[in-house]
């Protein structure tokens, strides 16, 4: 059960990243050089973000959000900002998808992303804490997408 919701979490995820990407441009705001500065900025941080997550997790890597038996607990690096730098920078990149396909259904895809992120957040922590004695007190002081916002009560 654990591993078919993993894999469907991780299906919707993908699918709704390629909705922010393939969706055709809709009329909301005008795409000037601003804005395209501002999705490119967005899209790059994003991306370094993500990246640093992904780098930072050494061993610990999956794709899965369930946690890997036996992984280190990572609270360095960009895990010291943030407990969830990959999903911060698939928001933030999502923003800047979002910027210059300026419609409404940009919009929408961005929130469910917002949402099936957060709701799977929740779960992996559910797991971490589990597996990891230090999760607790490591969750009371960084917050979960942003720094301070989000932080796991005592």
């Amino acid at each position: 059960m654990n591993r078919a919701l993993a894999i469907a979490l991780v299906s919707a995820q993908v699918l709704l990243l390629l909705a922010l990407a393939l969706l055709p441009h809709g009329g909301l705001w005008p795409v000037n050089l601003g804005v395209v500065v501002a999705a490119i900025v967005l899209a790059l941080a994003g991306a370094v973000f993500a990246v640093l997550g992904v780098l930072g997790l050494g061993p610990a890597l999956t794709a899965s959000p369930i946690p890997r038996e036996h992984a280190p607990l990572v609270t360095t690096g960009v895990y010291g900002l943030v407990r969830s730098p990959i999903y911060t920078g698939l928001m933030i990149g999502g923003l800047g998808l979002v910027l210059l396909g300026g419609s409404v259904w940009h919009l929408v895809a961005w929130l469910a992303l917002l949402l099936l992120l957060a709701g799977k957040a929740r779960w992996e922590e559910r797991m971490l804490v589990a597996e990891h004695p230090d999760y607790a007190p490591y969750g009371t002081r960084v917050g979960r997408f942003l720094p301070g916002v989000g932080r796991l009560k005592p």
